[in-house]
């Protein structure tokens, strides 16, 4: 039987506009986590403080949201030295995103960049293809079986790690998979690459040709640079596009990290981006429920 997350793929294919949801690092820090601690910890150690993350982007507007799993590959838990709980903060944090979400809503299971490069990265690459697909298998397993609907594929880097995941996530289940990548914007040549060097039509069409069912960006500058990476990969597919940047630039101030944007002055720019052909939208990095709350507003307001 299909998983539930196919459902929201027929929703945006019929023409409907979704949100998705916002910063969790931005979040976890703000409730104590300590820097250069593992936030998929807090899936065992802080349910509650997890469950209300989760519950704050439902309340916003968010149509859907991801699992506190961003770091949960054993590659990336073994910094840590909690490789072997791999499968259950996996699990946990799946759980805890399902608990709260509410009838006719979905959970997206967070997969980020392992923190490995690369075999071809000489001298400092030390990760093969195949080490990657498991890595992300493994996680894609633990995901399904705390229950989520998709799976959110996100933040990668390299195309290497980026394919290997989407791959990963369809061998281990029959949900859709939504894929992103971090992009840098080049100032001297006015235009959006990621740290391989792919334009953001490259990228696209990387992406869905490796089974991704929904591409786009998230992380990054900001919704300026959303909106030219999405007009131009909408002009090579047709597929669901998704978007969700950064709160602009992090700015030191008093000795802590803030972002450019507040939610009003962020949703300001997501008609443009929606203009530009994006299906889902949503925010990262320093952002909160009450920028998704302004733009799930814009989304609201208007008919695709």
């Amino acid at each position: 039987m299909p998983g539930r997350g196919w459902g929201l793929i027929q929703r945006v294919k019929a023409g409907e506009i979704l949100v998705f949801d916002g910063g969790y690092g931005t979040m976890l820090f703000a409730a104590g986590l300590a820097d250069g601690a593992c936030p998929e910890l807090w899936n065992d150690t802080h349910p509650d403080v997890v469950r209300g993350i989760h519950k704050g982007y439902f309340d916003a507007g968010s149509d859907f949201v991801e699992t506190n799993t961003f770091g949960g590959t054993r590659l990336k838990l073994g910094a840590y030295k909690i490789a072997e709980r791999t499968r259950e903060l996996n699990v946990k944090g799946a759980r805890l995103a399902r608990d709260v979400c509410p009838p006719g809503k979905w959970v997206a299971g967070s997969i980020g960049p392992t923190s490995h490069l690369p075999l071809e990265y000489e001298p400092l690459g030390d990760t093969s293809d195949e080490q990657y697909f498991e890595n992300f298998k493994e996680q894609a397993e633990a995901l399904a079986e705390g229950g989520v609907d998709l799976f959110a594929v996100e933040t990668m880097m390299f195309p290497q790690e980026a394919t290997a995941a989407i791959r990963a996530c369809k061998a281990a289940a029959d949900l859709p998979v939504m894929a992103t990548m971090f992009f840098q914007y080049e100032p001297e040549h006015d235009r959006d690459r990621t740290m391989w060097g792919e334009s953001p039509a490259d990228v696209a069409k990387t992406l869905l040709g490796a089974g991704a069912d929904v591409v786009g960006m998230n992380c990054g500058r900001g919704p300026d640079r959303a909106i030219v990476i999405i007009r131009e990969m909408r002009q090579v597919t047709d597929a669901p596009l998704v978007a969700y940047p950064n709160a602009g630039l992090p700015v030191m101030t008093d000795g802590r990290v803030t972002y450019e944007l507040g939610p009003e002055e962020m949703a300001r720019q997501y008609p443009a981006l929606l203009d530009a052909g994006c299906d889902i939208v949503g925010s990262c990095c320093g952002s909160t429920p009450e920028h998704i709350r302004r733009i799930a507003e814009v989304v609201r307001s208007r008919k695709k």
